[in-house]
């Protein structure tokens, strides 16, 4: 608790100093919302904290930084405050505090785990089912991931309204929902306060690589999660149960997600490599490296699957991609792929706002 009054400490000092020098006004979302307050309590900065995307484009202009007296870090001083939202808002509390300090090891941990319990659950009967059923019967799959699937729906949808409490936001309207998904798709706070993109790696160099991978490990995901929804209604539905062939839609559309999902998490991991920790909540650096490379790791293993689906290494491949996409799914609520929730929570709550 001291931690979290010492980050939200430092971030209302900085960002007393940025309202009155207003010279980032045009870079980002958060330098509007800024600006629009005199005074700030905990809940707006947790909210500017959010709508932050840590592109630092603000601390490279910044004529205040060290060794200034003012000292501004302000992509730091508000990383830490997000980031310490998210441990206090997760639901339950010290799961997310565990995943920041320990990801790499949970991470690890859960895969190897998870893919054990599913290679010992080969012994399952599968009703002489084919392909991937053959070696884990589908009834199983739905006993197993259906509560995995809606545990972290529950434990996000709880975040998200603690969240929202602890903001002020105002009445939840639709509207402010189609304008934050807009902003969300495109990424726009990523383009740069000048469009040029954002100096994320090299003070010196404006590219869009941040934006690209965002984009690539956004829609990646959701052309896998599309897959899986495709085919659940083409087995429930249509009575056509897998295994589908490559030109099928659920194929099509794993196996381009799982692309962009690889290529995106490795890209991702290497510009986080390349950057300046200094400017980020780097106590949280192992737990973003960690999720990133268990998104990754679960497409990698889906295109492997895909790919030796029908070799003696099926059994094994797939034990390994179900633990996977398991321990994803269920560690997700505690690691930073519940930003994407908080974030476009933060671009509702400001679409309100504008009002």
């Amino acid at each position: 608790m001291q931690m979290q009054t010492d980050f939200l400490q430092e971030a209302r000092r900085q960002a007393e100093i940025c309202n009155a020098c207003r010279y980032c006004e045009g870079y980002c979302s958060v330098f509007p919302a800024l600006h629009a307050e005199r005074a700030f309590s905990d809940g707006d900065l947790t909210q500017l904290a959010n709508l932050c995307h840590n592109c630092r484009g603000c601390y490279y202009a910044c004529q205040y930084t060290a060794p200034h007296e003012f000292d501004l870090n302000l992509p730091q001083a508000l990383a830490d405050v997000r980031q310490n939202s998210w441990e206090e808002m997760a639901f339950p509390r010290a799961a997310g505090k565990a995943f920041q300090k320990n990801g790499v090891l949970i991470a690890v941990a859960t895969v190897i785990g998870f893919a054990l319990l599913f290679w010992a659950a080969r012994t399952l009967p599968s009703a002489g089912d084919e392909g991937f059923y053959a070696a884990l019967s589908h009834n199983a799959m739905v006993a197993i991931f259906l509560p995995a699937f809606l545990f972290p729906l529950l434990s996000i949808a709880v975040s998200l309204r603690r969240y929202w409490r602890h903001i002020g936001a105002g009445p939840f309207r639709p509207a402010h929902l189609i304008t934050a998904f807009r902003q969300a798709a495109d990424m726009k706070n990523l383009k740069g306060g000048h469009g040029d993109g954002c100096n994320f790696e090299d003070e010196d160099r404006f590219t869009h690589a941040r934006r690209a991978v965002h984009q690539a490990v956004m829609y990646g995901f959701l052309l896998c999660f599309a897959s899986t929804s495709v085919a659940t209604v083409m087995h429930y539905v249509f009575d056509m149960p897998a295994p589908y062939g490559l030109l099928s839609l659920p194929k099509l559309l794993g196996l381009s997600g799982g692309l962009l999902l690889v290529v995106g998490c490795a890209e991702m991991i290497r510009l986080k490599l390349q950057s300046d920790r200094s400017l980020g909540a780097s106590a949280a650096f192992g737990g973003e490296v960690a999720f990133v490379g268990l998104l990754g790791f679960t497409g990698f293993s889906g295109l492997a699957l895909y790919a030796f689906g029908q070799s003696t290494v099926m059994p094994t491949l797939l034990a390994i991609h179900l633990g996977a996409v398991l321990s994803f799914f269920l560690l997700t609520p505690f690691t930073k792929m519940a930003h994407g929730f908080y974030r476009l929570t933060a671009l509702v709550a400001e679409a309100g706002r504008q009002k």
